[in-house]
């Protein structure tokens, strides 16, 4: 049963020290369907902790290299990278092995016959303008889009080239910036409105369903002066409660961004000497975000090479890592994650966990679920459909 060589040693603490009835496989046959769906429902909240599923959306103006940086980070990536707007029109997703040298030498002092590691799911989203959340260009659905991942990473073209024309007319990382931002804003804003007005007219009596709607809006209430101002949702301290009350809402500037400097060749050693490079890094810590600097036509070269000349020509161009590397360490450490592994013979497996989950706590989970599909495995052998 133990799973991990870096939790094993806490099992037995676990099977001694955890109040399990030694009954529970007995009388688990004797659960009513309700009971039944209930603990199905609990064991996989309780696996959501241990092995989620993460989602980040690239967004960015037409044209800022998107598609170029999702072809190149994700294999087999097949969104059209073209030079005119709206090119990628459904976004396009792509799962990304996490790079983690841990891994291999975990499965060797098991030898595990596979390692399974941690993924990153990207999603292509197309290109935003001004006025998306009034529907121009498709912004509405592309908005949408960005409601159902977990972290934002936007991509701003610093790099000039007359060949690739620039949707504004001109390089201006800030300004770009401030109209994703902004249609985020009015798309929040429209949306925060719509609820007040319904909570506003609400009339239940249940002291429960009440106090939920009345974290929820106070926790509205905060953010519409922030919007109003042109402040993200996350700009606002709330409570544990109002959290979980907004949280159904799923708010775009609600969620954590990673801005994407997305420079020439020649500026990937130095980024900090490009201008456009300062003003995005200025932007970024005045909004308390990630930023990172690549080079998305250096990326998209580097899947061209065999895996012995990529060092090589990171190389010769000043740098030591991928860009690849870096926008998933950043957003592991925006999202507050770590990764933790399990290993035996059958398998070594990266796990994403959040930060604090303590070790005791994963291995009373996994413990739990390999007793939890025990008990399955008996009831569909004892009770046949």
């Amino acid at each position: 049963m133990a799973r991990s060589i870096l939790c094993s040693h806490l099992i037995p603490s676990i099977s001694s020290s955890v109040p399990l009835k030694s009954s529970l496989l007995l009388q688990w046959p004797n659960l009513s369907k309700t009971s039944h769906s209930m603990l199905l429902i609990n064991r996989r909240f309780s696996a959501a902790k241990i092995s989620m599923s993460l989602r980040a959306g690239i967004v960015g103006l037409p044209n800022v290299g998107k598609s170029t940086l999702f072809n190149a980070v994700v294999e087999n990536g097949k969104a059209q990278a073209a030079n005119f707007p709206f090119c990628t029109i459904e976004p396009n997703v792509g799962i990304v092995a996490v790079p983690d040298p841990r891994l291999n030498v975990l499965s060797e002092i098991s030898k595990s016959k596979k390692a399974v590691p941690a993924s990153i799911e990207f999603v292509d989203i197309a290109g935003l303008v001004k006025g998306a959340s009034q529907g121009e260009g498709l912004g509405n659905k592309f908005l949408s889009h960005i409601r159902e991942v977990d972290s934002i990473i936007q991509v701003v073209r610093c790099f000039e080239d007359n060949d690739i024309i620039h949707v504004n007319g001109k390089v201006d990382p800030k300004s770009d910036i401030d109209v994703i931002n902004l249609e985020l804003v009015f798309s929040d804003l429209d949306q925060v409105e719509k609820r007040l007005d319904k909570l506003k007219k609400s009339k239940a009596s249940n002291p429960q369903t009440k106090m939920k709607e009345e974290a929820e809006k106070s926790a509205l209430e905060k953010i519409v002066v922030a919007l109003m101002d042109g402040r993200p949702a996350r700009s606002i301290s709330l409570t544990d409660l109002e959290k979980d009350g907004i949280r159904h809402l799923c708010l775009l500037t609600m969620k954590p961004i990673i801005y994407v400097a997305n420079v020439a060749e020649s500026d990937l050693a130095e980024p900090g000497s490009n201008s456009h490079v300062q003003d995005v890094t200025n932007l970024a810590s005045e909004l308390q975000s990630g930023l990172i600097t690549v080079s998305a036509q250096v990326e998209a070269e580097l899947t061209e090479l065999p895996p012995e000349e990529r060092i090589e020509y990171l190389a010769s161009l000043g740098v030591n890592e991928s860009g690849l590397g870096n926008l998933i360490r950043a957003t592991y450490n925006l999202l507050g994650l770590h990764t933790y592994f399990t290993s035996g013979e059958k398998e070594t497996k990266a796990w994403t966990i959040r930060s604090g989950l303590c070790h005791f706590s994963l291995c009373l989970q996994i413990f739990l679920f390999d007793v939890y599909c025990i008990a399955v495995l008996s009831l569909t052998l004892q009770f046949p459909k």
